[in-house]
């Protein structure tokens, strides 16, 4: 396994442009499944679960080739709509295709699906939407076998605003016969993506963005070329390294609009953010001040997705400051990371009381999840001394190159192979 190495303490500067939404890439690299023909994805990013999700569409018969930043897909071949427990456990993500071969070829076959462990995940929401669709369920251990010689549009209510349950309901909908109704539908960004995309091969959405999404079901689609929004999570986590180094970064490429919850918080914590279209800049020249309370809630809230990150900076804040989760039970593994770096944080339940501290110190530690690592890669720019952060393909899994991307803002940051202990990637 590679680990990154980190020499902390210099601030963050210069420019960087955003990669694509690794969030909204997946769902639509899935329902490309949908059209019989060859589809172009540009402003894909280069991740480790991008290219699982590829894996996966190449073993149901696909041909799908990565020319830069573009992915071209073409579905016509597919044969197949079983996908092996083997792939299916690398990546939860993997549960997008449940919807779009349903409704392709009347069956799907998976298993349950892998990825972070950050706490309990079930996909019961997805499967109660695709019976509301007609879909008859066989689940047998790990295996669950889904049937449906005709989907039909139909009312459906999610007892929680699901965002993976969203999408595949859209998806499954999409060919249904009659209108489907999704109430209580998550409001993510790359719900809207998603919907973009679908409409543009001839699918006939409205409402994603809003709790009510109704899906009028058309007989075909048409292959396209869509581009991928930025991905808000990543430019979320530079805007914060940017803070917790007392840096001034400056942010290309971005949506302003799919990270206000996050600006309001590095606000009140003292954090400079300027908006300029799609550019951002960020600047945190003194030491933060603490945000009284922060909780974790779907869309439009506070995401989750950078809860771990904004921990760093609240743990390097003058005063106490809580973050409460209510999203996964999980999510606090890399608090016990933070504190073998000197942070000073009290998990009671699903909240953290989190004391500012002065400095943090470099120290070894493991990425427990994708968002974790992230985190502990901010804490470790932000350090006094050398960090080092094990288990680093966990962060791979959402960050194309992540020490490429600090080290064009001068960050000490070096990738090193654990088998051979030479260095890969300087930062």
């Amino acid at each position: 396994m590679d680990k990154l190495v980190i020499e902390g303490g210099k601030p963050l500067s210069g420019t960087v442009a955003i990669q694509g939404a690794k969030n909204a890439a997946l769902p639509i690299l899935a329902a490309s499944m949908l059209v019989n023909g060859t589809v172009i994805i540009d402003h894909v990013p280069d991740l480790l679960d991008i290219d699982v999700m590829l894996d996966i569409l190449r073993d149901l018969g696909c041909r799908a080739e990565r020319i830069g930043p573009s992915v071209v897909l073409d579905t016509g071949p597919a044969d197949s709509c079983h996908i092996p427990e083997s792939l299916m456990g690398q990546m939860r993500s993997s549960i997008f295709l449940m919807g779009p071969l349903l409704a392709r070829f009347g069956k799907v076959e998976i298993y349950q699906p892998g990825g972070c462990a950050i706490g309990e995940r079930k996909i019961d929401i997805h499967l109660r939407g695709l019976q509301s669709l007609g879909a008859e369920i066989e689940e047998d251990g790990n295996r669950i076998v889904c049937r449906a010689a005709q989907l039909k549009g139909a009312d459906i209510h999610l007892e929680f605003p699901s965002v993976g349950a969203t999408e595949n309901i859209m998806m499954a909908a999409v060919l249904a016969d009659g209108i489907t109704v999704i109430s209580n539908a998550a409001r993510e960004p790359e719900i809207q993506d998603l919907q973009h995309f679908l409409n543009r091969m001839g699918a006939k959405i409205i409402g994603a963005g809003t709790d009510t999404i109704t899906v009028e079901g058309v007989s075909s689609l048409v292959p396209c070329r869509y581009r991928i929004i930025p991905d808000r999570i990543v430019t979320g986590t530079l805007m914060v390294a940017a803070a917790a180094t007392r840096g001034s970064v400056t942010l290309q490429n971005t949506n302003p609009s799919h990270l206000t919850s996050l600006i309001h918080v590095l606000r009140r914590a003292g954090v400079q953010v300027t908006v300029d279209g799609d550019i951002m800049k960020v600047g945190g020249t003194s030491r933060p001040k603490a945000v009284e309370r922060v909780v974790t809630s779907p869309y439009p809230a506070f995401p989750t997705d950078l809860q771990s990150q904004v921990m760093v900076l609240l743990a390097l804040a003058d005063g106490v400051s809580v973050m409460k989760e209510t999203i996964f039970e999980g999510r606090f593994k890399h608090v016990d990371e933070l504190t073998r770096m000197g942070a000073d944080i009290r998990v009671d339940m699903n909240s953290a009381i989190i004391r500012g501290v002065p400095r943090l110190y470099g120290a070894t530690v493991e990425a427990t999840d994708l968002r974790a690592g992230a985190a502990l890669v901010i804490a470790g720019l932000a350090a006094q001394g050398k960090t080092v952060v094990e288990q680093v393909h966990r962060i791979d899994r959402g960050y194309d190159r992540i020490e490429t991307m600090l080290g064009r803002l001068g960050a000490r940051i070096s990738r090193y192979s654990a088998v051979s202990s030479n260095r890969v990637a300087p930062g």
